[in-house]
C-alpha cells in the first residue's frame, strides 16, 4: 500500500468493511442509512450512511464513477425517471421519508432543488426561467408576489444588477457564468430547504467558478448544501464536510480540513495525493 504507482485497479480487492471518520452531524437536515442503488443486476452504490448538515456544505469526491452523482440523485429522487434504478435503505429529510409512497416526488424537488454540471436554462425569457417553479406550485397571488419572488431569487443568486434591464430577453442569451447562476435563481424561487449541485462550475471559467464559489459560501446560510466536484481544490474552498467515494463505496468522511490534511483511510490518501484517480 506504501508504493507509490499505486493503480486505481489494484484497489478492487480491497475490503471496505467500515466507513472511517464521523458521519453523524449533530444538526442533520438530511440522514442517509443503509442506502443502496441498482440499476437492473447491477450495485451502483453500496451501503451508504451519511448526515448532511444544516446550513452547511458538504462535498462528494472520489475518482470518476464512484458513484457520487449516483448519490446526490438518490436525494431528490431523480433516480425515479430511470426505469431500471432501485434504490433502498432509509433517506430523511427532517422527519419526512423521501422514498416513502405517499411523498410526491415533485413537492420533494421543491423542497431539495438540484442544479446541474452544465447551465440548462428553459427556453424562456429570463423572468420566466426564475418564475416557472412559482408558477407551478402555486405559491404566489399575484403578478406583484411574483415579482418580488424573481427579483428577491435573483439577487440572492448574485444575478439580479447584471439583468434587472434584460428580464424579458431569453435566459439562453446569458453567459455561461451568469446562466448557471440564472438555474440557481431558478432552484431558490422555490424556497428550497436543501440544493443539491452536481459540479455546477466544471464548465465555466475561472471567474465564473469564483463567483459560483462565493455564491455557495453565502447560500449555505440559509440552505443546506451537497456538492459533487471532481476538483478537490474546490471541495477545499467550499464545505465545511467532504465525503470521499470509492468504486460505489462512502470511503471516509469527517471536517474537510482534516480528510484533506489528516485523512484516516489509505484509499483517501492515496486520491487527496494524486497517487489515483
Amino acid at each position: 500500500m506504501n508504493n507509490l504507482n499505486i493503480k486505481e485497479n489494484d484497489l478492487s480487492e480491497l475490503a471496505l468493511t467500515e466507513t472511517v471518520g464521523n458521519i453523524y452531524a449533530d444538526n442533520a437536515k438530511m440522514s442517509i442509512r443503509n442506502a443502496d442503488v441498482y440499476y437492473g443486476e447491477k450495485q451502483a452504490i453500496h451501503n451508504i450512511s451519511l448526515d448532511l448538515a444544516q446550513h452547511q456544505v458538504t462535498a462528494l469526491i472520489g475518482p470518476s464513477g464512484c458513484g457520487k452523482s449516483t448519490f446526490l440523485r438518490c436525494l431528490n429522487r431523480m433516480n425515479d425517471t430511470i426505469d431500471i434504478c432501485r434504490v433502498t435503505g432509509q433517506l430523511m429529510l427532517d422527519n419526512d421519508d423521501i422514498y416513502a409512497k405517499d411523498l410526491d416526488p415533485v413537492l420533494l424537488r421543491a423542497r431539495v432543488g438540484m442544479v446541474f454540471q452544465k447551465p440548462n436554462p428553459f427556453p424562456k425569457s429570463i423572468y420566466d426561467n426564475v418564475a416557472y417553479g412559482a408558477r407551478i406550485h402555486g405559491l404566489t397571488n399575484n403578478k406583484t408576489e411574483l415579482d418580488e419572488i424573481v427579483e428577491t431569487s435573483l439577487q440572492k443568486a448574485g444575478l439580479f444588477n447584471e439583468v434587472k434591464d434584460r428580464l424579458k430577453e431569453p435566459g439562453t442569451g446569458l453567459s455561461g457564468g451568469q446562466q448557471q447562476r440564472l438555474c440557481i435563481a431558478r432552484t431558490i424561487a422555490v424556497s428550497p430547504e436543501v440544493i443539491l449541485m452536481d459540479e455546477p462550475a466544471s464548465a465555466l471559467d475561472p471567474i465564473a467558478t469564483a463567483i459560483i464559489e462565493e455564491l455557495i459560501d453565502e447560500l449555505k446560510e440559509k440552505y443546506t448544501i451537497a456538492i459533487v466536484t471532481h476538483s478537490m481544490q474546490q471541495a477545499a474552498r467550499v464545505s465545511q464536510h467532504t465525503a470521499y467515494f470509492h468504486m460505489g463505496k462512502l470511503v471516509e468522511m469527517g471536517k474537510t480540513e482534516d480528510i484533506f490534511t489528516r485523512p484516516e483511510h489509505k484509499l483517501t490518501e492515496n486520491y487527496i495525493t494524486g497517487r489515483f484517480g
